[in-house]
């Protein structure tokens, strides 16, 4: 499979015609809804009925996977995931473990045009789309994070990350083995 090029996006407290823009701008196809809980008491155009209807009536598919892709993971005793402060992240890290999240990111690849994954969190690097972009780059792929109007960042790995023997994100830096010789 080519590098097959994914967004990332917040919404934050965005009208939902900027937001709009943000994703028209970068040619998205598909909007990824990736928050476990689809709705916004303070931003109500971003529930997930509402958000639905908007991106559709701009032309952009819409998809729910809070369910697989979900944030709010609770952290496994004896985590492998040791490089990891945030304990909302360790709790992701290991649910990336998981064989339904590595057919999800492989679906995200595999996905028509240029999906977007969406969560609520406007800072990429507070959010869990930072663990979803790191396991999407070590799968082959290529992942910008949409931070406003003509403004995008490329994804650089997470510091302390590296694939395991399966290909999975591993967040140890501290413990990885010295090479042979050294």
């Amino acid at each position: 499979m080519g590098r097959v090029r994914v967004w990332t996006i917040g919404h934050g407290a965005r009208t939902i015609d900027a937001f709009l823009a943000i994703l028209t701008e970068a040619q998205v196809a598909t909007l990824v809804d990736v928050r476990r809980f689809p709705g916004s008491r303070r931003h109500p155009q971003f529930g997930r009925d509402e958000l639905a209807s908007a991106v559709r009536g701009a032309g952009v598919e819409y998809t729910w996977a809070g369910e697989v892709l979900g944030g709010r993971r609770s952290a496994r005793p004896g985590s492998r995931h040791t490089a990891l402060r945030n304990a909302a992240f360790v709790g992701y890290a290991d649910h990336m473990d998981t064989a339904a999240f590595r057919t999800a990111i492989d679906e995200l690849l595999r996905a028509p045009g240029r999906p977007a994954v969406m969560c609520a969190e406007t800072l990429w690097w507070h959010c869990h789309r930072m663990l979803i972009a790191d396991a999407l780059v070590l799968r082959g792929g290529t992942v910008s994070h949409l931070l406003g109007p003509g403004q995008q960042q490329p994804h650089r790995l997470t510091s302390g990350v590296r694939p395991d023997a399966d290909g999975r994100p591993v967040y140890d830096a501290t413990e990885q083995p010295a090479l042979p010789g050294l």
